[in-house]
């Protein structure tokens, strides 16, 4: 049976599944200094058509909190969007890692930031007693499941720029927006304005690993030292890195990201049928957020199913990944029109 809790849910995907294991033969110099390493470095600086700074750490909190602390010092703040992953799910680890620096929340529709709540939050103050604004961090796909237009990134980025702010994007579904709106990796980031990007590869179909890309290099001066006292530096790094080898070979990350973002849209018009079913957002990415009635989550779950129902704005969550089946999607539905009927 497969769950709709997360696209943390899946398994590693063949491709990646197979670089892992070629990389599992003899010995390697380690801590990074291996071909698999350099290899997927260059792959990623391919294909974001620039020569970039490339770090692989174990998971998507870590590749956050030590991005963003390395472009803080302690007197800092980073601005983001009140329903952010920094703010609601990673336990203090922003501000753990940058010793400090606060976390400055603002609203906007449909989970994202504008120029103008942006503008209003670096416009709150400007005394020496509140902490000085110095980033702002965009989460694509958004934590609600809605995207960035390059356009908007462009137009944030230049308003940060302009007050001397760096812009971070924090991409754990990355690749699912690169598929869902047709764009190439580089118009989503550094074209735009981006300075500093992780780029999520656990829920591509990775066993595990997140890529902090610099776009500008002068930001990453010491992040190699972060890495290493936060616990990040894989000492057999190659398998944090041939993985991405696999999906990395064909744009084969795109694929996946494009048919678990065609798995949402298959559930989405499903459940334009289903009595009682309220989409609470615009299903641009791999997620789908809907309001159900009581009776109806709670049958769900005496049947089998997992989703969670405390992410975002509220509402019910079900995210779809590389694997998700449409024979899966399609059961789900089904006990979702039986539910309803009955709630009725």
């Amino acid at each position: 049976m497969q769950h709709f809790a997360s696209d943390n849910y899946a398994g590693i995907c063949p491709e990646a599944l197979q670089a892992l294991l070629a990389a599992n033969a003899g010995h390697a110099p380690s801590y990074g200094d291996d071909e698999w390493t350099r290899q997927a470095s260059d792959r990623l600086r391919d294909l974001f058509a620039t020569d970039c700074d490339v770090y692989f750490v174990f998971n998507g909190t870590a590749a956050n909190s030590l991005a963003l602390a390395s472009l803080c010092q302690s007197y800092h703040s980073v601005i983001c969007h009140e329903l952010a992953h920094v703010e609601t799910d990673e336990c203090g680890g922003p501000e753990f890692f940058s010793n400090g620096s606060k976390l400055l929340l603002a609203k906007g529709e449909d989970g994202k930031l504008t120029p103008e709540t942006v503008r209003e939050v670096i416009s709150r103050r400007n005394d020496i007693h509140y902490p000085k604004p110095h980033v702002v961090t965009l989460t694509q796909a958004t934590e609600v499941g809605t995207l960035y237009r390059p356009t908007e990134i462009a137009a944030i980025a230049e308003l940060a720029h302009h007050f001397g702010l760096r812009v971070h994007m924090d991409g754990a579904r990355f690749a699912n927006a690169v598929a869902s709106l047709d764009v190439t990796p580089a118009d989503l980031t550094w074209r735009a304005g981006v300075d500093v990007l992780c780029f999520g590869g656990t829920k591509m179909g990775l066993p595990m690993g997140e890529a902090v890309i610099f776009f500008d290099r002068a930001l990453s001066e010491d992040f190699a030292w972060r890495c290493k006292q936060a616990g990040q530096l894989a000492s057999k790094m190659r398998f944090l890195a041939a993985p991405w080898l696999g999906i990395l070979e064909g744009e084969i990350w795109r694929r996946h990201a494009g048919h678990a973002n065609a798995m949402a849209q298959r559930l989405a018009i499903g459940l334009a049928s289903v009595p009682g079913a309220n989409l609470l957002f615009p299903v641009e990415a791999n997620g789908v957020f809907v309001v159900l009635p009581r009776s109806v989550q709670d049958g769900l779950r005496v049947r089998g199913w997992r989703f969670y129902t405390f992410i975002g704005a509220g509402g019910a969550r079900f995210m779809c990944a590389w694997d998700t089946r449409p024979e899966s999607v399609d059961a789900l539905l089904a006990d979702l029109r039986e539910l309803s009927a009955q709630a009725d």
